[in-house]
């Protein structure tokens, strides 16, 4: 269309446009779409996103990319999916995108059979969670399918049957980790459950009423390659394959044979007659092709009948690639899911995940990419990392790389076998220089900290010529390891298991340094060490640039004392400056023939550079590790936690029923006139009020059944009255009964029933003839009982303590070094660390504290609580919203008289609710903890402050000392401290 600029991206605009129109208000419960599907999902929603359950969880939690590819997905199934017999690609573009279909020829594409079902593709860049938001998928239709059956409902929108493809070893055998959990060690094959993404993450995937339900579901019906169709699974299944199994092989199109007797019979043919299928070395009739023809038939057959399944391709550009034999690869894949698809109607979803969901098209200046046109989601590289989800990006510009010609060309021996040129020696000793300063540098600050380097070829005949160099530039055999894609093969199964094993598990062993890579490692290697990346390449594919590029992108630096050095470091490549360390930063060995691929990137201030001035500053920045002192002990603080308190028992001495007094007011004959016969009596109204048991009655009318229940409600209605005064409403509710007699409630009854045969009226009395028990409900009686006998029960009342408090006291020390900004933290001589810090953004106030607390003459220890590190030093409380959460306070302060536990606000947030409630749970702490002796809580008696940043202000500028502003700022209980300790 003239005038009209194509958007490749269309339905990925227009679908999220809808979803956060349709979700706002999602995190306060207060979202369109909670009403638009089905109460399962509304609970999921509520539990993964919703903003009280993303705080209790703390870091973990979906990133922004992830919720919204989640949401996209439910908004373009479930929400817009409802109620259409027929749900395909199209569809939902005409729902999503409608103006797109007239954009060039995307509607005789979509019109292809192909796209004749649900369709999603999630381009999301790597490194930031694909597998977690298929899981959250694979979850969200379990449930739903789950509770449309219970209720008799067959819902064509989910399923309980799931298939996995891989586009390789490497990934299928990492999706297999996710959902079974690690192999474990000598245990034949046998994985760990617990250590699955299921069971790990368990409280971000699953609300707890649905934990069992799942991990059975996913226990007992996971099926690998080759169970698929032969393991006997419950009601569904999740097949994990790769996609090879379906694609394995041209099966030759049959002929009609024509019998032809008068012709002479070729030996081939007679062979052929005898043994149909003759095994050989050829391929297409070696026995493994053979047998994966056959398992492949099976598999496709068994697939094929399935009444519905949702396919989950893991790196789907596999699966859409246009190369020289890609076109094969594409037909065969295509057969096999239109065979699948072909009976079953929407009930068949395929969803895809990809980093580089596109076809490379064209070359030289008309190269460009296609994109898929199923794309519902778009969370690429530079949106990860400005998010700071990946590591920075950086192309070594030093000297020796610059210098290297234009031209970049392979290079071979006088015998035609390829030889390492120059430049791929020169960029092999520039990535190990870096490696080298990087494993020097990181040491400093955590020597269980390894980085990688990864050296990508393109040609198995190269990388025997790496791991020849790199041993002569001085790497022992074992510093490098070489992978490719024919190593399982090469190697067998048996052998290739502890080479997998070593493969990922780099990020725990100094050893191999360097992992030089033949295309298996393009996806699914996922590492978190990789810090150097050296691409010998002779190919200009934009593709593989991107994935060479994802090996390296997960983050190594996790810790949150290093997020602002790394936000510093992504604003100083965005300003085009070189990062100021090195810390979860990709750096790039690339020749400059290539370094074009990286413009985009520069340009937008998402990739920078680095040069020969960078190897003369630390990789680290100005990190620094504040070890424990000479001498701490002095400076320690033991934080007292009660494991065990004493017990105060209260029993009685058996009641003396002769000693009670007897009710005198009236006798039972007087009594008895006060009442009519039989069913009579329930319409008397003496218009005073009795409160029995859990309900009020005027008069003496009260629906009691008998003797026995009336016994059993007088029971309660004393043990009740001695615990605390009956409210004036209609009804006691029973979540607020709390009888004073916790247990022997039968001997109390017994007393009872004792007292009125012998001691209520002064005399014998029976309460079972001519329905005298009635006279018992009257005000009068009832108050007497109750009187008596919570008198009596009182004076016999026998307490004792039972145990002895036990308490352990938890020390900061326990925590041997702290990591921080030289350039955001000061020494200090009156604290276990050598150095305190304080946050690079708005830390002013707590610096300020720093300074003071060293200064001041009477206190005699400081520490700043890293919340990261000290965890064990925080207080719990009930939030606003009525959710427990934890904070710890900002520093703990030592003078002679007391120890104080600090927070320091600004002045405006000290009348926050939340602040409040901390304030009231750190009062009912320091005051349990203050009701022991000394020598329990190990120190002088707890404070707790809350000091706005005006009042120290105003303080420290008329000289005052610290310790006198924390005396008079210390809190104390208030009259109603009972209440406030109830919030804890």
């Amino acid at each position: 269309m003239s005038g009209t600029t194509e958007d490749p991206l269309a339905l990925s605009t227009g679908l999220t446009a809808k979803a956060k129109q349709l979700c706002m208000g999602l995190e306060s419960g207060a979202a369109d779409i909670l009403e638009l599907v089905t109460p399962t999902t509304a609970e999921l929603l509520s539990w993964w996103f919703g903003e009280d359950m993303v705080a209790a969880r703390g870091g973990l939690n979906f990133h922004q990319g992830q919720k919204q590819a989640v949401l996209n997905a439910i908004v373009a199934h479930e929400v817009m999916g409802h109620g259409h017999e027929n749900w395909s690609l199209i569809d939902l573009y005409r729902a999503a995108a409608p103006d797109a279909l007239l954009q060039g020829n995307r509607l005789n594409e979509l019109a292809q059979a192909k796209h004749a079902h649900p369709k999603y593709c999630f381009k999301m860049a790597t490194g930031t969670g694909k597998t977690w938001v298929l899981q959250a998928l694979m979850i969200w239709q379990l449930l739903n399918k789950t509770a449309a059956l219970a209720e008799g409902i067959n819902d064509a929108r989910f399923t309980r049957q799931f298939m996995v493809v891989a586009p390789g070893l490497i990934v299928y055998e990492r999706l297999l980790d996710a959902f079974c959990g690690k192999v474990i060690e000598s245990g034949n094959g046998v994985r760990n459950f617990a250590t699955s993404d299921i069971a790990s993450f368990a409280d971000l995937f699953i609300p707890e009423a649905y934990r069992e339900t799942v991990f059975a579901f996913v226990r007992g019906n996971v099926c690998n390659k080759n169970e698929i169709g032969l393991k006997a699974t419950g009601n569904g299944m999740i097949a994990i394959t790769n996609w090879h199994l379906l694609t394995e092989g041209e099966i030759p199109e049959e002929m009609e044979e024509v019998d032809a007797p008068g012709a002479p019979l070729e030996p081939q043919q007679v062979i052929d007659a005898v043994l149909p299928l003759t095994p050989g070395r050829a391929t297409g009739n070696s026995l493994d092709v053979l047998d994966r023809r056959y398992a492949r038939g099976n598999v496709l057959e068994f697939l094929a009948g399935l009444p519905e399944l949702m396919v989950f391709n893991d790196e789907a550009h596999h699966i859409h690639e246009f190369k020289r034999e890609g076109e094969v690869t594409e037909v065969e894949w295509q057969k096999s899911l239109s065979r699948i698809a072909e009976t079953k109607g929407r009930r068949f979803v395929q969803v895809d995940f990809s980093a580089t969901p596109y076809n490379d098209v064209g070359s030289g200046k008309n190269k460009r990419k296609i994109y898929f046109a199923h794309i519902i989601t778009d969370f690429d590289l530079k949106s990860a990392m400005r998010a700071g989800l990946v590591k920075s990006l950086v192309l070594d510009r030093r000297k020796e790389i610059g210098a290297l010609p234009l031209e970049f060309k392979a290079e071979r021996d006088e015998d035609g076998k390829p030889i390492l040129s120059e430049g791929q020696r020169v960029m092999l000793r520039a990535g190990l220089k870096k490696l080298r300063k990087l494993e020097t540098d990181f040491a400093t600050i955590d020597p269980a900290r390894h980085p990688k380097m990864l050296v990508v070829c393109e040609d198995t005949s190269v990388s025997p010529l790496v791991n020849a160099f790199l041993q002569d530039e001085g790497l022992a055999s074992d510093d490098v390891m070489t992978i490719d894609s024919g190593k399982k093969a090469e190697l067998g199964e048996k052998d290739w298991a502890p080479v997998r094993e070593r493969l990922f598990s780099v990020d725990r062993h100094a050893s191999p340094r360097v992992i030089v890579s033949v295309l298996m490692l393009r996806e699914g290697f996922d590492v978190n060490n990789i810090c150097v990346i050296v691409p010998l390449r002779t190919s200009q594919a934009q593709i593989l640039l991107e994935q060479t590029i994802g090996r390296g992108l997960r983050l190594m630096w996790r810790d949150p004392e290093y997020s602002d050095l790394k936000r510093e470091n992504r604003e100083r490549i965005n300003a085009g400056q070189e990062p100021g360390s090195l810390l979860d930063v990709l750096s790039i060995v690339e020749h400059p023939a290539f370094q074009s691929f990286y413009d985009d990137l520069i340009k937008e201030g998402l990739a920078g550079t680095t040069g020969d001035d960078m190897d003369d500053t630390s990789a680290t920045g100005d990190v620094i590790a504040a070890e424990l002192r000479e001498g701490f002990e002095a400076f320690d603080f033991g934080i007292p936690f009660i494991l065990q308190e004493t017990d105060e028992v209260r029993d009685h001495r058996p009641l003396d029923m002769f000693g009670l007094p007897a009710f005198t007011a009236m006798t039972p004959e007087q009594l008895t006139g006060l009442l009519g016969k039989g069913d009579n009596f329930i319409s008397q109204d003496l218009q005073s009020a009795t409160l029995f048991g859990d309900y009020r009655v005027d008069g003496a009318v009260m629906n009691v059944g008998g003797y026995n229940e009336y016994l059993a409600r007088l029971t309660r209605r004393i043990s009740q009255a001695l615990s605390e005064p009956l409210p004036k409403g209609n009804k006691v509710a029973t979540h607020l009964a709390k009888p004073y007699l916790q247990v022997n409630t039968a001997e109390l009854t017994g007393w009872l029933d004792d007292y009125i045969w012998t001691q209520l009226f002064g005399t014998t009395f029976n309460p079972l003839h001519e329905e005298n028990w009635r006279i018992l409900l009257l005000q009068s009686v009832v108050e007497h009982i109750t009187k008596v006998f919570a008198v009596a029960l009182l004076e016999s009342e026998q307490r004792h303590v039972t145990g002895q408090t036990e308490v352990h006291l938890r020390r900061l020390s326990e925590v041997p070094r702290l990591m921080m900004r030289e350039s955001h933290s000061a020494e200090v001589s009156k604290c276990i660390y050598t150095r305190l810090a304080w946050p690079a953004r708005n830390g002013g106030l707590e610096r300020a504290f720093i300074h003071w607390a060293q200064a001041d003459t009477q206190v005699e220890a400081f520490c700043k609580i890293s919340e990261n590190r000290h965890t064990f030093a925080r207080l719990r409380y009930v939030k606003d919203d009525g959710l427990p959460a934890f904070y710890s306070p900002d520093f703990l302060v030592r003078t002679a008289d007391a120890v104080y536990m600090v927070e320091t606000k600004a002045q405006q947030q000290t009348i926050h609710p939340n602040v409040q409630r901390k304030l009231r749970a750190a009062i009912a702490w320091c005051d349990r903890i203050n009701a022991l002796s000394p020598i329990e809580r190990g120190s002088a008696p707890w404070h707790y402050v809350l000091l706005a940043e005006n009042v120290m202000t105003e303080w420290q500028a008329k000289g005052a000392r610290l310790a006198e502003l924390l005396d008079y700022a210390r809190l104390r209980p208030l009259a109603n401290a009972s209440q406030q300790e109830r919030l804890i």
